[in-house]
């Protein structure tokens, strides 16, 4: 209920208000009141209140000094005069500071009733104003910090938006934790706040995904341990039970945030294979280290992990299928390669399924997934584990194929995946797919948000800067490779999305 004070030097008629008016139906509480208006100055001053209804004319201190005087402090405060003296100056000043209403008395009860509800509905009004600003800038702030982590905005226009909110990363370094609570948590991004409230440097915001995601902003010398000792701080202050939390690399500021944002995710994913761990590093290459088995086949689980994931998106069971059976064949004939080594590789290759699914899905996979994990753990012969392998391609694929989208978009989204290299237009997948590319690029853009152009540009431009991290190919075929075959075009469009040259971003790395 709001608070209202009373202040009238004539007793009958504080006790007359407080009992004639059902003040409760108002949602109105009377808290106190006062003969005068030093008495009421002095009351309120350990008295919280929303609507003050005061005499003018008062010893001591009238009605107006009083009003005067509680302004300084409490400029929001309602106030309603009661007033014998029906005079133009009093109304006037009474204006000026802003009050609710002049009534003369003797008091005319409908009319204090009726200024009693304008004044109920400005207070929750201001409530809902004042929840809804720390809310909407929250969700403003988080929507421009997800859309950065992801690409979806350039390092420019994020530069420019993050110095609007107040977002400040000096530093020339980065590093992401991403934090994800085994059982829903809506306000897992404020107790991670809290939890880092002696590491003013580090922001914290909800993703898309409801995870909390800590940016880590580090100076030039700064390493992993860095990283790892804000980790273990907040699985100590969070607690251990119900909390995962993925640790990302180490790179230059800005243009790394993406990269760790992403591999902290997939860091997660290993929380599958083991549950009773809650820290997980994401680590590209196979487990073996230097001179391992995987090492000598030119096979990596990052490779594995990128090609398998575009066959998946590209529903292709048969080429899986094979290539599955054909590279892991390769894998354990390799001179050093371990058991376990090759148990790692497969686990790392389904996390990888996993996280395709929950970016294009973003829904968990349920527990058949689990079991193909298990099979894998409890393989111990080499058919039995890559068939396991198998069995978690062929579940990804089998979710992905129960998509809400429709049949056409899911075979366009395919088509990008697999020909993202070559020209593509609408006319040309309309005519492919039978339908008419007007309608094609409206029913694109209603089931996934962008345009058709949009949604090309940034698949091509992700596969761009893979392989400028990744290869030492120039960057002129590099274009080429993932569909720009002019150069020039292709900065142009690097540079919206990144916000720096392809060059530049090269360099980085």
């Amino acid at each position: 209920m709001y608070k209202v004070f009373l202040v009238d030097d004539e007793p009958f008629i504080t006790e007359g208000l407080s009992d004639i008016i059902d003040w409760a139906s108002f949602d109105l509480e009377i808290v106190g009141s006062a003969q005068d208006g030093r008495e009421a100055f002095e009351a309120l001053q350990e008295t919280e209140i929303d609507l003050l209804i005061t005499d003018i004319s008062m010893p001591e201190m009238t009605g107006l000094q009083l009003i005067r005087r509680i302004r300084e402090t409490r400029p929001e405060l309602k106030v309603i005069i009661l007033s014998g003296f029906n005079e133009f100056d009093y109304l006037k000043e009474g204006m000026k500071l802003g009050i609710e209403n002049y009534l003369l008395k003797p008091i005319n009860v409908e009319e204090l009733e009726a200024s009693l509800v304008n004044v109920t509905e400005k207070l929750r009004r201001a409530e809902r104003e004042e929840k809804f600003g720390a809310f909407g800038a929250r969700i403003i702030r988080d929507n421009v910090l997800h859309r950065w982590l992801t690409g979806e905005i350039s390092q420019a226009e994020f530069a420019e938006r993050a110095s609007l909110m107040g977002i400040s990363l000096r530093h020339p370094r980065l590093g992401v934790l991403i934090l994800r609570a085994v059982e829903e948590n809506q306000g897992l991004s404020l107790q991670v706040e809290e939890g880092l409230h002696d590491e003013p440097e580090c922001v914290v915001f909800r993703d898309m995904d409801g995870d909390a995601v800590v940016i880590v902003p580090l100076t030039a010398d700064a390493c992993k341990d860095r990283l790892l000792a804000v980790s273990s701080k907040l699985a100590e202050r969070l607690g251990k039970e119900g909390l995962r939390i993925g640790v990302g690399s180490i790179g230059p500021m800005p243009q790394h945030g993406s990269v760790s944002r992403s591999e902290a995710k997939k860091a997660l994913e290993y929380a599958l294979v083991d549950p009773q761990r809650q820290v997980f590093e994401y680590a590209p290459p196979v487990a073996g280290g230097s001179g391992s088995g995987a090492e000598s086949t030119g096979l990596s689980k990052a490779d594995l992990g990128r090609e398998y994931t575009r066959l998946v998106l590209a529903r292709d069971r048969d080429e899986l299928k094979r290539r599955i059976g054909q590279d892991f064949v390769a894998l354990s004939k390799a001179e050093g390669m371990t058991p376990e080594e090759l148990q790692n590789i497969a686990l790392g290759v389904c996390a990888d399924f996993r996280v395709a699914l929950r970016e294009v899905k973003r829904e968990e996979d349920g527990e058949p997934f689990l079991q193909v994990l298990e099979r894998i753990r409890a393989a111990s012969h080499m058919e039995e584990l890559i068939e396991a392998v198998r069995r978690a391609a062929e579940e990804t694929v089998g979710q992905l194929t129960r998509d809400t989208r429709s049949p056409v978009v899911q075979q366009v989204l395919g088509h990008v995946v697999a020909h993202y290299g070559e020209e593509l237009s609408l006319k040309m997948l309309g005519s492919q797919y039978h339908i008419h590319p007007v309608y094609l690029g409206q029913l694109f853009h209603k089931e996934t948000g962008e345009t058709f152009t949009d949604y090309l540009n940034k698949y091509r431009i992700e596969r761009a800067k893979e392989k400028l991290r990744t290869t030492t190919h120039k960057v002129q075929d590099i274009s080429r490779s993932v569909g720009y075959w002019e150069t020039g075009y292709f900065y142009k469009q690097f540079r919206k999305y990144v916000g720096i040259s392809p060059t530049e971003y090269k360099a980085l790395q």
